[in-house]
């Protein structure tokens, strides 16, 4: 029983740090769309 625990714990933290790093390179990808739409526009980009 404890071996199914341990191995369902190991499973859900893989799961969520593949989630998070999935996340992370779609927000990228978005940034990036954004990036080439406003090149494309011809409109500035706010400066941060």
């Amino acid at each position: 029983m404890t071996r199914k625990i341990a191995l369902g714990a190991t499973l859900l933290a893989v799961l969520t740090l593949t989630a998070c790093n999935t996340v992370v390179g779609a927000g990228r990808d978005l940034r990036s769309a954004g990036s080439a739409i406003s090149d494309a526009s011809g409109q500035e980009k706010p400066k941060r």
